[in-house]
């Protein structure tokens, strides 16, 4: 039973860290940019929301849009210090990132706030249901429910807007720009103000998903974002090992989702067999990088294998 609940956590758990691994999967595979703001712009999203939801009391909707329009400045500040000011790609992430980090903190005035007891977006849904008494189950089954159909709303409708975002004339521009920028320049577009959009639209969503991690884990914190690239590569890699054959691009974005619940469901499995959290990231980077390796060392061919040698073709002359 226990089991069942710890994967059924994980899997609400993954579901609400899709729209994160859908945003770096924008800069890491569409644009093929090594792009450290989301880590700024994750906490960044959660710094927004627990303010909106515990000092201002408003709408926790409301502050999900608010964070993606701040995660789209956040976006369009790290493509113009690469695009105009000519900083190199990792560099002008890592820039935005730690000047995000004065943000978030100016913009809670403290390291990290605690949304238990305010009206979060979970919170207002759980209200309209019957109580976990009324329905005979357990309160965490309840709550880790309307956690997972949040998450899953959320997710679907993210694919769906990228799969139609892509398919227009300016997506497509940005997917070009990210397989030959030189040619996509020759045929008269701005690869620049692609590569601005791109990193804009990426970050608006792992803003997104920093707001809706906040509200489900009832929390936020100026550190929250430390290391999360590693996370949403995680998801990225398993979905695309699980799909290899996949090329729809919709269903590239849904064996992400699947990708980022799988990893989820390891991590809650590991756990569960006495790993100490602290080796969390290890285990995580161990696990990227063997995802990375393996499809390219089963392509090449053993080191010493030996080459069949081909007979010399006869040419006979008349």
């Amino acid at each position: 039973m226990n089991l069942l609940l710890s994967v059924y956590g994980a899997t609400a758990q993954g579901l609400t860290w899709t729209i994160f691994a859908l945003g770096v999967f924008i800069t890491f595979r569409i644009l093929n940019y090594a792009d450290l703001t989301c880590e700024g712009s994750f906490a960044l999203g959660g710094s927004i929301s627990s303010v909106f939801v515990v000092g201002l009391k408003l709408n926790p909707i409301l502050s999900l849009f608010v964070a993606l329009l701040s995660g789209l400045a956040a976006g369009a500040i790290t493509g113009l210090l690469h695009t105009k000011l000519k900083i190199p790609s990792i560099l002008s992430g890592i820039l935005t990132m730690f000047g995000l980090y004065s943000i978030n903190l100016r913009i809670m005035g403290q390291p990290n706030t605690s949304l238990v007891g305010n009206k979060s977006l979970i919170f207002m849904i759980k209200d309209k249901l019957p109580t976990a008494a009324e329905l005979g189950i357990m309160d965490f089954i309840l709550q880790t429910g309307v956690v997972l159909l949040v998450g899953l709303i959320f997710s679907l409708i993210a694919i769906a807007f990228l799969y139609w975002f892509f398919g227009t004339e300016i997506g497509s521009c940005i997917r070009a720009t990210g397989n030959n920028d030189t040619m996509v320049r020759a045929q008269g577009v701005n690869t620049d103000m692609m590569k601005i959009a791109g990193l804009s639209f990426s970050n608006g969503l792992i803003a997104l998903a920093g707001a809706l991690v906040t509200q489900t884990q009832g929390y936020a914190d100026v550190g929250m974002g430390q290391g999360v690239i590693v996370i949403g590569l995680a998801s990225i890699v398993i979905g695309e090992v699980l799909f290899f054959k996949a090329k729809n691009f919709a269903i590239k974005m849904l064996a992400i989702m699947c990708g980022s619940v799988i990893y989820r469901i390891i991590i809650a499995l590991i756990l569960r067999l006495g790993l100490d959290t602290n080796d969390m990231k290890l285990f995580t980077a161990i696990v990227v990088a063997l995802a990375l390796s393996i499809p390219n060392m089963l392509k090449n061919k053993p080191l010493f294998a030996r080459k069949e040698v081909k007979p010399p073709i006869n040419v006979t002359k008349n």
